[in-house]
This record gives structure tokens, sequence and C-alpha cells, in this order.
């Protein structure tokens, strides 16, 4: 398995039971949240953590109930996160459709997250296993605290990569380390066999993240599917322009330090932002973090066994550098 577009071809049978749960879980009475639901679906995106729920099971036993069950329940509360993100942020695009809170309002678009909310934790319940219970209870706690982090560090202009992993860690990171753990845990394995997959996930979550950051600086947003300089509007200085931030010298240094700081920036400021950490060699500079976090991330998987999983983990890896959205 060599690209992502394989490795779904490979877990097809799994995807499939796996979009039936989801199906399933979310319908309801209510016709105006079947609407809004049938209307989210749409667009699923990559799957590419119940992917990894799946993969960690393959790796550690075979797929069972509580595999699909447990994938199912962290896609139902990474989009119930994406939603209220959406509200949070006030998003009018997502995947390259209109949000939920663009297209209905606020209201239902945190009533809809919340239902997603409670539909992940029936199915985490269904798994009569209260290890992933736990792992799923954790996940949204730090999920909540990484977004409190990002806006604590916009507001009062904590600068610094430190800062920015932590956030990262925890926003982004630790729904990639729940789904390989909860993945292992749904086929019986135990902490101490999990700790290399742990590794590699958490690695793997921050490259993402990276990724996801540096979209925000080219003009492409049919592709990626949001505007340009949205995270720079939001308050959110991202690893590109720390860095040119970090390592610039001279007067045109302190004037972009300055406007950094700027509680609300202009279009033509954000685009001289966005110039500038481009020129400082900030998307160089991210994209040799990524690959380094990559051959990281494949020594802990020359730990496992060598099996077509591993095989697919270091695929999704390689994919995620290479993504274009």
């Amino acid at each position: 398995m060599t690209s992502i577009d394989d490795i779904k071809n490979a877990l097809k049978p799994e995807l499939q039971l796996l979009s039936k749960q989801l199906e399933d879980s979310l319908m309801s009475s209510n016709k105006l949240m079947n609407q809004v639901v049938e209307e989210y679906l749409r667009s699923k995106g990559k799957m590419i953590r119940p992917i990894l729920v799946i993969l960690t099971a393959k790796l550690f036993g075979n797929v069972n109930n509580n595999v699909i069950a447990s994938a199912a329940a962290v896609e139902l509360l990474h989009n119930a996160s994406l939603i209220h993100d959406d509200v949070v942020d006030n998003s009018a695009m997502r995947r390259g459709l209109p949000t939920v809170n663009n297209v209905w309002d606020n209201h239902i678009a945190v009533l809809v997250g919340d239902f997603f909310v409670s539909n992940a934790l029936q199915q985490a319940l269904s798994t009569d296993d209260i290890r992933i219970v736990g792992s799923l209870a954790m996940l949204g706690k730090l999920l909540s605290l990484g977004e409190i982090d990002q806006i604590y560090n916009a507001r009062y202009h904590k600068l610094s990569e430190d800062a920015y992993f932590e956030v990262i860690s925890r926003k982004t990171a630790s729904l990639f380390v729940s789904c390989v753990e909860i993945g292992g845990y749904a086929v019986g394995a135990d902490g101490e066999a999990l700790a290399a997959i742990r590794e590699y996930a958490r690695l793997l979550g921050l490259c993402f993240q990276i990724k996801d950051d540096i979209f925000d600086y080219y003009h492409d947003e049919a592709v990626v599917g949001k505007p340009t300089g949205n995270d720079l509007r939001e308050g959110k200085i991202t690893l590109p322009l720390l860095y040119a931030l970090e390592h610039c010298s001279g007067k045109e240094c302190e004037y972009m330090r300055e406007l950094s700081r700027k509680e609300c920036l202009s279009e033509d400021e954000i685009a001289a932002l966005i110039e500038f950490a481009k020129a400082e060699g900030g998307i160089d500079y991210s994209y040799k973090v990524m690959d380094d976090l990559r051959a990281k991330a494949f020594e802990q998987l020359a730990l496992l066994p060598q099996t077509e999983a591993t095989d697919a983990f270091r695929a999704i890896f390689s994919y995620v550098i290479s993504r274009n959205k």
C-alpha cells in the first residue's frame, strides 16, 4: 500500500461498515436534525482518523464490532469539534462547502455539534470497554484545552514555538493518539504494547497541523476549502511566521513583530505578513520540521511488527506531508 487511495481500497469493507454505523447512529426523529446531518455528511473528509483506528486494530488483532464502534466514536467527536470550532471562528467554509453555522445559524450548529458528541459517547459505551470510554473522554478534554490555549495565546500575544507546539499537541495530536489507543484497546492490546504507535500518532498529529497551517499562506481557497490568511484574521500565529519573526533582524523585522501583535489586521497587512514569512524561510523551515517528525515516527514504527499495517502507517505520514488539501 503506497497511497492513501490504496489504503482506502484495502479497507473498503471496514469503511463501508463504518459509514453505515455513522449514518445509523445519527438518525433521529427530528426532521431538521436529519436534514442538517445529511447535508453535513456529504463531505466526510479524508477519514484518516478512523483509518488509524482500523489499522491499529489490524496491527494488534482482527477488526471486530468494537473496532467499528470505536472508529465511529472518534470520527463523531472529531466532527463535533469541527462544527463547534466553526462557530467559535465564525468560519463560512469547511472542506470546500458552507459550514453548518453558515447555512443555518450558530444556535443550530452548537446543538448539532452536541448531538455528535452524545452519539460519540454512545458508540464508545457500546464497546463495554471503560478504557475506550476513558480515552474518548480525555480526548474531549484535551481538544477543549487546546482551543482555549490557542485563544489565550492569540489574545495575549504569546508567540513562541514552545507555545505553538503545546497548542497543536492538544488540539490536533491528541486526536491522532486517541485513534490508535482506542483501536488497540478494541482488540485487547495493553498500554505497554501501544507505546510506540502512540508516539507515532503524536508525531503524525503535529505534522498534520503544521501542514494545515502552511495552507493558510497560499491562495487556493477552491482546493484548501478556506480563505488564505484566515489564521491571521483570527489572531493565530503559526509556525512559518513564528520562525520568521524569531530569526529576522532590522527595521522590517521590528515592523512585522508590531504587526503580528495588532488586534485587527487589514487585508494588505495580512498579505505582508504572509509574504514576510515566506521570504524569511518560514515555509522551508516548517517542511524541515515535518521531515524530522517523519524520521522520528518511522523509528517508532520500526519497533512494531512489520506488516501491511505498518506500511500503511508510513504511507499515511508521507501523504500528510505531500497532500494539497
